[in-house]
């Protein structure tokens, strides 16, 4: 979940099992998929990336497989007998450990991975606005009403600023996705002295738990262009970024 999802996508082996449950919650608390969010989001196929990363939803191993997100599933029973039989040999390097790993893993997970029809149609659309429009006018479809609530409960601004990430990182590197985060978490603490947020969502979900962020702006129909666009100027001159020295 979250920071700790981004960590892992880092490796080069991501073992799932029949419990994993993953997900980038950011929005929840008015914030943005960070820790290389942005770049293996927009990694998965269709608009899976913006789905995850709008609405914050948990997915398991089979889906995690299917969307890019993991490598190989490994029953949660069976791991302890793989982690003894690694620690017992002697390996000539990471490639020979991964194919250890390799040789004793599977490439799918039991029960099938969800059809990302809908989601294509909804979150391939160019803009918020039109993704809830959509979403809202679906009266027939459950998952399309529980989707349309859950994004009515996310921070406006924030939804603006998250599609905007994925969308840019899809052509960018590693190096250049983490910068572009680094300046949009300095935005989200600096960007308007008094109304992050950022503060808000963790004031309404960690702090009071009164699970009621007053939003500003309140509503996805009152977001201006030029708030959500000024999430992406960054603070500093690139010479002097703190992660200028950063290479993929």
């Amino acid at each position: 979940m979250g920071g700790g999802m981004g960590i892992s996508q880092g490796a080069s082996m991501r073992i799932v099992t029949e419990k994993t449950k993953m997900a980038m919650p950011e929005t929840i608390i008015g914030l943005f998929p960070d820790v290389g969010g942005g770049y293996f989001l927009s990694r998965c196929p269709g608009a899976v990336g913006e789905w995850l990363a709008l609405t914050g939803d948990t997915i398991g191993a089979a889906d995690a497989l299917a969307f890019n997100l993991a490598d190989a599933f490994l029953p949660a029973a069976q791991q302890a007998a793989l982690w003894d039989a690694l620690a017992a040999q002697s390996f000539d390097g990471g490639d020979a450990v991964q194919a250890f790993v390799q040789a004793h893993t599977a490439r799918q997970a039991p029960g099938a991975a969800r059809s990302t029809a809908e989601i294509d149609r909804v979150f391939g659309l160019p803009t918020v606005q039109a993704m809830i429009d959509a979403l809202e006018a679906d009266n027939a479809s459950e998952w399309a009403q529980a989707t349309a609530a859950a994004l009515r409960k996310r921070s406006p601004l924030m939804l603006f600023v998250v599609l905007e990430q994925i969308r840019r990182a899809r052509s960018m590197d590693v190096a250049t996705d983490l910068r572009m985060e680094r300046d949009m978490v300095r935005h989200c603490f600096y960007l308007r002295p008094g109304q992050s947020e950022t503060v808000e969502g963790i004031r309404a979900l960690a702090v009071d738990k009164d699970h009621n962020p007053q939003w500003n702006p309140a509503r996805i129909e009152d977001v201006p262009e030029a708030l959500w666009r000024a999430f992406f100027v960054s603070p500093w001159p690139a010479h002097s970024h703190p992660l200028q020295a950063l290479r993929d």
